[in-house]
C-alpha cells in the first residue's frame, strides 16, 4: 500500500487544489461581479482547511502548503490558457527602460514565464497562511473534543 505523505491521496490533493480554478477563469474572463468574486477565493480555501482538519492529517501545514503549490500551478496553468481571452489585443509588455529592448517574442516569453512564476508563488502563500490556521486548528481541536 502506498504512503500518503499529506495525509490525503495526491488526487484528493489535486482536487481541493482546482476547487480555486473557477475563480481564475472567472476572473480572466470577467465573468463574476465582487460579491461572488469572494465567494469563489474563500469558500475553496473554507473546504481545505474543513477537510485536513476532518481526515486528522498528521501535518496539516504540510498538506495545505501542498494545496496551496497544487493550486498555484493550476492557476498558471489556467492564466496561460485564457492569457489571449484575458487580454486580447493589448497583452502586457515591458515598460521602463527595457521598453522594446526585447523581440515581442521574447518579451512574452518572459512576462509568461514571471506570470507562472507568481501564480506558483501566490498558491504556495495562500497554501501556506491557511497551513498556520490549519496547524494551530488541530492543536486545538483535540482540547475542544475532551
Amino acid at each position: 500500500m502506498r504512503s500518503k505523505p499529506f495525509g490525503l491521496s495526491p488526487i484528493a490533493v489535486l482536487a481541493l487544489a482546482a476547487l480555486g480554478v473557477p475563480r481564475a477563469i472567472a476572473h480572466d474572463l470577467s465573468l463574476v461581479g465582487p460579491v461572488v468574486n469572494a465567494l469563489l477565493v474563500f469558500l475553496p480555501v473554507a473546504v481545505w482547511l474543513v477537510v485536513v482538519l476532518w481526515r486528522r492529517v498528521p501535518n496539516p501545514f504540510l498538506t495545505l502548503l501542498a494545496i496551496g503549490v497544487a493550486y498555484g500551478v493550476l492557476l498558471g496553468i489556467t492564466h496561460q490558457v485564457l492569457w489571449s481571452a484575458s487580454f486580447g489585443d493589448d497583452p502586457p509588455t515591458l515598460g521602463g527602460n527595457l521598453a522594446g529592448s526585447l523581440s515581442p517574442a521574447t518579451e512574452a516569453v518572459l512576462l509568461r514565464t514571471f506570470a507562472f512564476g507568481s501564480s506558483v508563488l501566490t498558491g504556495a502563500g495562500v497554501g501556506a497562511a491557511v497551513g498556520v490556521v490549519g496547524w494551530v486548528g488541530a492543536r486545538l481541536l483535540p482540547a475542544a473534543r475532551r
